[in-house]
């Protein structure tokens, strides 16, 4: 993913008032509220800022959902896979800036 694209998920997050790790319902929720706060059929008056606003949390919330449908997850184990729950995770989602681990943070082979 580009710095640009990680910028544009960034500001979403933060037009949705999301934290730094949020679930899809999370962002549903939270997209539906603002929403609430700012759409012209409950508000009562329709300014061109409100539908403007309404504008950006629609287009903030289609990009974060698109970035999570992006995720392809197993739902049955491979053949002999016997993995820890964390290392199962970490093996998939490790990379991503979002959901894996921290910068700087070292993983511990565990002793067998």
């Amino acid at each position: 993913m580009t710095k640009d694209e990680w910028q544009a998920i960034d500001e979403a997050r933060q037009l949705l008032n999301l934290a730094e790790r949020a679930t899809m319902g999370e962002i549903k929720r939270a997209y539906r509220k603002m929403c609430k706060l700012y759409h012209p059929d409950l508000v009562g008056a329709e300014s061109p800022a409100d539908a403007a606003i309404i504008r950006k949390l629609t287009r903030g919330y289609d990009l974060l959902m698109h970035y999570c449908d992006q995720f392809r997850i197993p739902l049955v184990p491979d053949d002999g896979d016997n993995i820890e729950p964390e290392d199962w995770w970490m093996d998939r989602f490790g990379n991503d800036p979002l959901w894996g681990s921290k910068k700087g943070k070292t993983k511990t082979a565990s002793k067998k």
